[in-house]
Formats: structure tokens, sequence, C-alpha cells
């Protein structure tokens, strides 16, 4: 980093000096200078044409990686105090392109101000999305992938292991603000939520780190994922490993998922077990060597290998620019070998790598662009077409086509935004023997891969943190078991909610439903709501206790019908048989046989001629009962109240019209039914209404005013009947038959009055059982009321049965 400097717009300002070196960033410095050699050394690739180089130190800075770019491409680089290394040049022209930088910030500083001279601007290390932008960044190219690319990896990673709930942990760079973002953005389009999200200060105070900390001890998210570089987190691992928060599952940017910074002792608790993603890797043969040769020197260009020098040996040139003279002096021949560093560990390189693959390409486009002949030919050129002038346009325009595959088996091109092959290696965090960590490598990432194969993961092989043996879980709320679904928090996010039951008749078969399904049509759900059955189809059975005593009730009423009859038909000479138009007895008690009969086709499975059949069979058989009994209570009435004025015409009453008033009333019922069933006739019907998965089966009617004109029809004439044998009910002791048809009136009206309330209360089957009840109850009073007292005195008052005692006054 560099030192800010005061600016006093007085005087010309002072230069920014750097406050550090990183030794990895001087490795990839190294590496840069190895590939140039190792190209120069190649006879088939630009023959005859010696690459040069010039350094410049951007200190990570956005001021100083500007200057730094500008100077290189202007030709100022005599009067700039951070010129370094080697100077050989085919001339002495600007640099035709720039390798850099490694943040993504002044990477977008330089790139934006190069772009509109169309000179290629090459970064090995500049992840930002932002930097897609060919609007803005025209020129610019790089050797790594986008962090879109990453941040589609990490949330696939995420959805893998289903960490729904994850916190995360940035700075206030463009690469940190830009990576979140779109983590963030895709993270819930996935259906994932952020528990927390803490922005790491430039200069971050103690206070601030203790803050981000508690959050850290606090939160119920068992993963963080982490935007920064290993120098940005330092200070929050620190104190996270002082308070020993070792149960955070970490996922590690490609920023600092390498770095041996963090690797130290006291980070182990706090970090064995990270997975993140990382640019693949290679072996580099000879750099190893190439590292350990580098030699401080007292010349102008060394500068940056003097200061590596000083730091990595803890001494002072006495060329170089450490000014405490209480630091031992440096002999210039300390052995590198001797400090295992994040420096000389090239036991598997990745931004090294990316820097080495930038300078081929840069290479292999110079090679097209100088007309070098092909590099697999038989026959290629000796030397390049070195009088060849070109702007840096051209290189840039030959630098897009670059296609090559390296000495590695790896494709190095670059797509219309300038993008490589989106690659990745996963790493985990390892403890090894000699009580380190190692970086190994659990999976891979292929952005280019179809869908569904970009991830692959050896889980078997993942060390977790706190040393587990499975991925830890980091959700707000379980998943909803089958059976039940989510149901949001109020003011939460989507990630934390409730499980409900699903309501009866819906069901989920998945864990983590947000919403339960209805069941089709006639099915409904098991006890545990996972699936659904076929409902019960239920209705008044034969064989069910309550259909046999209602079957046995019906039988009784006909036997009892039956054996009336009979003992009407041995006695039918006797004056109580013959009083009453003895026909018209008989006809009565056919029809109350029928009554209690057509109760049998209410039961058992609804069928179309059933429903047809038992609403026919009720009003009619009904009428013609209460047909019977009018006549009989008009005929007692005209026998036995003669005062009545126009009583005479029970002479023209006699049993011609009594059958042709019983025929009339009962053809309008006839009618009625007719009429009914022919137009809008009940319907066998599944009734799903009902709970606890019952098909109720029954016979629907389709025109409901239908069933209530036939029973109100019944009610009318039933009305008439209980006036008329109201009237009669003071009729000599003997024989006071309206007294009993008043009494069965009743007993009719008190049946079928409370039928309505328990019909519209019963549920399911019963609904016909009640129906059944009341016409076997009003049946079976009919018939009583009416005969019982006849047969009584039939059987055990003969002395009644005669003319005289049934005139008689007892």
């Amino acid at each position: 980093m560099a030192s800010k400097p005061d600016h006093n717009y007085t005087s010309r300002p002072q230069p920014s000096q750097c406050s550090g070196l990183d030794l990895r960033a001087f490795r990839w410095l190294q590496t840069m200078i190895f590939a140039i050699k190792e190209i120069n050394g190649n006879a088939k690739l630009l023959p005859g044409v010696t690459l040069g180089y010039r350094i410049m130190d951007s200190c990570d800075h956005v001021h100083l990686g500007l200057t730094g770019g500008l100077s290189l491409v202007s030709g100022s680089l005599a009067h700039h105090q951070n010129q370094t290394e080697d100077s050989q040049c085919i001339a002495n022209g600007p640099v035709s392109a720039v390798i850099g930088l490694a943040s993504s910030t002044p990477t977008r500083a330089l790139a934006h101000t190069l772009g509109p001279f169309g000179i290629p601007v090459v970064s090995y290390f500049a992840t930002c999305t932002c930097l897609t932008n060919k609007q803005v960044y025209p020129s610019f190219l790089r050797t790594v992938p986008s962090d879109m690319f990453q941040v589609q990896g990490l949330v696939q990673l995420v959805a893998h292991f289903g960490w729904h709930w994850v916190g995360t942990i940035g700075t206030e760079d463009d690469y940190s603000r830009y990576g979140i973002q779109a983590f963030s953005e895709q993270l819930h389009e996935w259906g994932g939520c952020l528990a927390f999200h803490q922005t790491i200060p430039k200069a971050p105070s103690v206070a601030k780190i203790n803050a981000i900390a508690d959050v850290l001890e606090t939160t119920t998210a068992s993963v963080v994922i982490a935007f920064a570089t290993e120098g940005q987190l330092l200070s929050l691992l620190t104190e996270a490993a002082r308070r020993n928060l070792t149960r955070l599952q970490w996922v590690a940017s490609e920023a600092w998922v390498t770095a041996s910074l963090l690797t130290a002792p006291r980070f182990q608790p706090v970090l064995v077990g990270t997975l993140g993603f990382s640019f693949r890797g290679a072996v580099i043969p000879g750099l190893s060597d190439f590292l350990l040769k580098v030699r401080p020197s007292p010349r102008p260009g060394s500068t940056l290998t003097n200061m590596f020098w000083e730091e990595l040996f803890g001494c002072r040139l006495e060329f170089g620019s450490h000014s405490v003279s209480e630091v031992p002096l440096c002999s210039g021949n300390e052995d590198l070998s001797s400090h295992k560093t994040s420096y000389s560990d090239v036991s598997q390189v990745r931004i090294s790598y990316n820097v080495y693959k930038a300078v081929y390409a840069i290479a292999h486009a110079l090679h097209k662009l100088l007309q070098c002949g092909s590099l697999w030919g038989n026959v290629t050129q000796t030397v390049c077409k070195r009088t060849t002038t070109f702007t840096p346009r051209q290189l840039l325009r030959h630098l897009k086509g670059v296609n090559f595959t390296n000495q590695f088996g790896e494709k190095v091109s670059f797509d219309s935004n300038g993008e490589p092959v989106p690659l990745y290696d996963i790493i985990n965090w390892q403890r090894d023997h000699q009580g380190g960590v190692r970086f190994q490598k659990v999976g891979s990432y292929d952005g280019s891969a179809p869908l569904g194969l970009k991830l692959q993961m050896d889980e078997q092989s993942i060390e977790w943190a706190e040393r587990q043996f499975q991925a830890p879980v980091s959700v707000c709320s379980v998943a909803c078991p089958p059976g039940s679904r989510k149901a949001s928090r109020p003011g939460e996010a989507v990630c934390c909610f409730d499980c409900l039951p699903c309501a009866e008749g819906q069901i989920s078969n998945i864990t983590g439903a947000t919403e339960c399904i209805k069941c089709p049509l006639y099915y409904w759900s098991d006890r545990d709501r996972v699936t659904c059955v076929a409902g019960v189809e239920e209705f008044l059975s034969f064989q069910e206790t309550l259909g046999i005593i209602l079957v046995v009730l019906s039988l009784l009423g006909v036997a009892a019908a039956a054996v009336i009859t009979t003992i009407f038909f041995c006695y039918k000479t006797t004056p109580i048989v013959k009083a009453n138009n003895s026909e018209i007895s008989f006809l009565l008690l056919l029809s109350l046989k029928l009554c209690f009969l057509c109760s049998l086709v209410f039961m058992g499975r609804p069928s179309p001629w059933s429903c047809r059949a038992r609403q026919a069979l009720f009003g009619i058989s009904f009428v013609l009962s209460i047909s019977c009994i009018l006549v009989k209570t008009i005929v007692v009435l005209l026998a036995f109240r003669p005062s009545i004025p126009g009583s005479h015409v029970v002479h023209l009453f006699g049993p011609p019209q009594q059958r042709a008033f019983i025929f009339c009333c009962s053809a309008v019922q006839v009618v009625l039914c007719a009429g009914w069933l022919a137009a809008a006739p009940p319907v066998p019907f599944k009734n799903t209404s009902y709970q606890g998965g019952r098909i109720l089966l029954e016979c629907k009617g389709a025109w409901p005013p239908g069933f209530y004109l036939v029973l109100g029809y019944i009610g009318l004439l039933s009305c008439v009947c209980f006036v008329l044998a109201f009237m009669g009910r003071k009729l000599p002791d003997t024989f006071n038959e309206a007294k009993m048809i008043t009494f069965s009136m009743l007993i009719f009206f008190a049946v079928w009055i409370s039928f309505i309330p328990a019909y519209n209360s019963s549920p399911g089957k019963y609904t016909v059982a009640v129906e059944i009840f009341a016409i076997l109850a009003s049946s079976f009073g009919l018939l009583f009321c009416i005969f019982a007292p006849k047969c009584y005195i039939i059987l055990f008052k003969p002395e009644q049965n005669t003319k005289r005692g049934m005139t008689r006054k007892y």
C-alpha cells in the first residue's frame, strides 16, 4: 500500500512512498520476467525478436497505478523514482501493452484511461465484473475469470450444501462491492438469504473490528463468505482467533483462498476447513530455480529486488533503502531457499500462472502481428518482420483473437468481452502432518460447462471446520418436513419461517414446500398429509348395523300391515270392517306397505334408477295413504254428522266416488313426480364437501323445488285431513275413528316437522337414515293409530263388533 501524500497545491507534490512489499506480488513480477526470458530463448515463438519490459510499482493504489501506467505508455520514465529492473527494449518508444494491475479499483482507473488510445491492458488478478463493460474499457483483457463466474460458482456451492442462511464480509473496494452485490442477487434468486453483511473499512478502528467480531459471535448463520484480500482480513481474523470463533465455516474468494499469510498457527483453529475458489494452478518448470537466483544489486533498476531482500532477511543493504543503522548489514549472498515463504513456494502457482499466460498471450499476438509464420508448420520463417511498424490498436486486435494451447494443455483465448475460459479449482484448507496447512483441491468449477455439470465436488476428501465429518447446517429455519408448508414471519427474511401442517385435503410430499397441493377430486390426504389416497365412499349400506336396523324396521312394518290385512280379511263380514268401506281400508293397508317398502330404495349405493324411484315411490305412496285416510275422514263426518246442512250428499259419496277421489288426488302427485323426473331428475352425486376423506354418495336434485312440491302436496292433503278429522273428534266413543285419525295426523306432523332440522344437520349417510326414519315413523303412526283400535275390538272385544255394539254408547 502507498502512503497518501498531503497536497497543499502551493508546491510540487512529493512522490508517494510504498509502505511495504508483498512477497506474492514480487513473485508475480519475477514470473513475468521469467516468462519473457523463456520466450526470448524460444526459437519458434517470435524468432529474431527480443521482448523487453519496464516495471512500475503501483503499491496497489489508484494514484500510483495511474501515474505509473501513464509513465509507461508515454515514455516519461527517466524522472520516475519507481523505475526498476532491466530496460532492455528494441526501441525507446512507449510500451505497446500493459500487464496489470492486480486489484480491480486501480485497474479500472488505468483501463478507463488507456482505453481510448487502444493500448491493451491485460490483468492477471483484477476480477471485478464491472471491467466486462467494453463501452467503458474497450482495451481491457484478462487471464483471470470475472467475478461473475466466481459468484455463480459460489452460489452453486452454497446451493450444493443447502446453506440457505449465510453471512458476507467485504471491503470498500470495487472487487468486494460488485462481487457481494452479484452474490446477494443470485443468492436470493436461488432462494437463499443474507444473515448479515459487514464491511471492513480501509483503515478499520479497533471498535469497528470488535463490532464485526460481535456479529460473527452472535449470528445464527454457520457459513461466512469473505470477498477481500488477506491483508484486509488480517485484523478481523486476529480478533476472531482471540475469541476462539471456531464454529464458523469460512468460504473464501479467490483473493485469499491460497494466502499463506493466514496459515499461521494462530489462525488455524479458525480457518482450517475453509472452502474457496481458486484459479487453475500449474507447476511451471524452471520457475523455482529462477526465483532462488534473484540477488540484490546496486543498479538503479533493482530497487524492488533490494526492498524484497531487506524485508525477507531483516537486514539492510549498503546500497539499499533501509535508513535504520541498528539493523545488521546484508551480505547479498543469503540463501533464499532457507526461508519457506509464499515467494519461494511454487508447488502450485495460480496467480503467477495467470501472469505467465498473459505474457504468452501478448507474445502470440505479436507473433501473428509481425508475421512470424506458423508455429506448427514444417517450414517456418527464421525471423519475424522486425521492420513492420504497428500501433497498439493493431496489437489489441490480434490479442483479442489469440487462441493457442500452452505447454500445460490449457487453451488460452479471450471471448468478445476479453474474458478467458472460466476454470476454477475448489480448495480446502486442511492440516498437514507437520502441523501446517495445505491447500487441497476437492473439486472444480467450469463456467463454460452445461448446467448441472459446472460444479464437481469430492465431498469425501473435505475437512470441515472444527474437524466435523459432514457439511455444517446453515439455515435460519429448518426446512419444513413433508406434510407441512412454509409460513413467512412478518418483517423477517424469507429464509426465516414457521412450518404449518397442511390442511385436510392438501399434501406436500417434498421437504421445504412453500405451498400445499390440493388433492385431486375424490382423493384425500392421508394422516401425515404426504400423499393423496382415494376417498372412502360412504352410503347407507344394507350390511352395516344401522342399515340392518332400518331394514328390520321396514320389514316389521310390512309384516304388521300384512297381519292387520289378514285380520281384516278374516273378519271382513263384521260390522267394524264393513263400517267404513272395507275396500278403502285394504287400499290404505296396501299403501302403507308401499310406504314401508319405499324406505328400502333409499338404502344401498345410489344409481340413476334408484335416485328417480326413491322420490317417486315416497311421494306417490304417501299421497295414496293420505288420500285413503282423507276419504275415510270425509265418510265418517258425513255418516255421523247428519245435522250438517247438505249432509244428504253422503248418498252421493259412495264407493265409486271414493275411488275416483283417491285416484284424482294420487294423479296430481303422479303428474308432479313425472314432470319433475322428466325435466330435472335427481342423479347420483359424489359429495366431497365433508372432511376426513369421506365421499358421500347421494342423490342430488337438479331442481330442488321439485322435491318441495312433492312434499308440499303431501302436507296439503295432510292438513285438510287433519282439519276434517279434528271437526269429528267428538263422535260416539264406541267407534271414534275421527279421533284416531286426528291423533295419527298429529304424529305425522310431529315426525315431518322434526325431520327438517334433523335432515339438514345430519352428516353424511345419516341424512338418508333420518329420511328413512321419518318415513318409517310416520308410517307406523298411521298404521297403529288407525288400525290398532279396530284390531283390538275384533280380537279382544267381539261383543262390540256388532251393529248394536257400534251404535251403543258405553
